[in-house]
């Protein structure tokens, strides 16, 4: 799955230079993660960094974007240019 941003961010910027495909970004109210770039940190990290970052917890998985470990890594090789 990919990650979501709740409507509970408050904006504090600490979850978008963590994320090592560049997926999260400022929406029109709060930051959002873009699926399509999404892997989960997999490939880079063992946990997902914007995760472990964000001081109010409002980053959980995507209900609406369920992939398994092994989309996450092929999606991780393409976005990385090894696929």
């Amino acid at each position: 799955m990919s990650l979501i941003i709740t409507d509970e961010c408050i904006n504090c910027d600490v979850c978008e230079p963590e994320c090592p495909n560049e997926a999260i970004s400022q929406g029109e109210e709060i930051y959002v993660i873009d699926p399509s770039k999404c892997t989960e940190c997999v490939g880079h990290f063992d946990d997902p960094q914007c995760q472990q970052v964000c001081p109010v917890d409002c980053i959980p998985l995507d209900p609406n974007h369920k992939e398994t470990e092994e989309q996450l890594m092929e999606k991780y090789l393409t976005l990385t240019g090894q696929l």
